[in-house]
């Protein structure tokens, strides 16, 4: 009986620590009633500045079920406004939600110092961390899927966060950006999308090629060459590398600066339906 007895002890144990495991996603805000309804944006105080931010809920929120967290942020000039009504060459939320069949997440529309993302000593990083930490508290989220996507500027601040805090986000989809925001650390692998134009006059295409060349390396991929559509041809190319320790993808499309890249003869983006299917491998458990 002893053997038994131990193992059915084993057993139990193992049940706990699964337990244990699957619980420990839950933020602290599951099973609250929530007060970030997302009717309005909120404030936080960071470094003595008032900083505001949007919430869009799942239609019938539900607070025991965790939620992936998704970062939307603007481009210089742009505001969390812009990105919750759809306006100034945006979708609503990047498109995201459009597509989120099965209302999986929760949304944050956070707005820029001066409309955009500099980052001087790391305070947009502080805000995005008071965020989480805010949010969080508040409302059920699956700590161990956030994510993060931005255009120009806003993508900037997605690649910061791929430096800063890969260990704390699953994926970042990185629009068009560059490296104004900085690149703390910068060494992690973390799970990497991004899309430039090769006829990108504001922030040229080469800046694209390094951050992915960055990431690839980050992620241990097998080096390879990633085709790159002719200027004129009016199609994009999505190159997903080999061997990677996270999925890792680079779109090159023909085409200038914008939010909304669109093959020739289609009046749709997609940039929208590339960035949720990289978001969307990641199931959560």
């Amino acid at each position: 009986m002893a053997p038994l007895k131990s193992l059915l002890a084993l057993v139990a144990v193992s049940a706990s620590l699964l337990a244990q495991t699957a619980s420990a996603a839950a933020s602290a805000g599951c099973g609250k009633e929530p007060t970030l309804t997302g009717t309005s944006p909120y404030s936080l105080t960071v470094n003595n500045k008032q900083r505001q931010y949007y919430i869009k809920l799942p239609p019938a929120y539900n607070n025991t079920r965790p939620y992936k967290l998704i970062f939307t942020f603007h481009a210089l000039g742009g505001q969390a406004s812009q990105v919750v009504a759809g306006t100034g060459g945006y979708l609503p939320w990047y498109g995201l939600p459009a597509l989120d069949a099965d209302n999986t997440a929760v949304y944050v529309a956070p707005n820029g110092l001066n409309q955009g993302w500099g980052n001087a000593g790391g305070e947009d990083l502080a805000f995005t961390d008071a965020m989480i930490g805010a949010v969080e508290a508040d409302l059920c989220i699956d700590t161990a899927h956030r994510y993060s996507t931005g255009f120009s500027y806003g993508a900037s601040m997605s690649y910061a966060i791929a430096c800063a805090r890969a260990r704390a986000f699953r994926a970042v989809a990185v629009l068009s950006g560059g490296p104004m925001s900085g690149c703390t650390g910068g060494t992690d692998p973390i799970a990497w999308y991004n899309q430039h134009g090769v006829s990108d006059q504001v922030l040229p295409f080469a800046l694209g090629r390094q951050m992915r060349d960055q990431f690839v390396a980050n992620n241990g991929c097998t080096q390879k060459t990633a085709p790159e559509p002719a200027k004129g041809s009016g199609t994009h190319i999505k190159t997903v590398y080999d061997g990677c320790k996270y999925p890792t993808t680079f779109v090159a499309f023909d085409g200038p600066h914008t939010p909304q890249p669109m093959d020739k003869g289609s009046s749709t983006t997609f940039s929208a339906d590339e960035s949720w299917a990289f978001f969307q491998q990641f199931k959560q458990e």
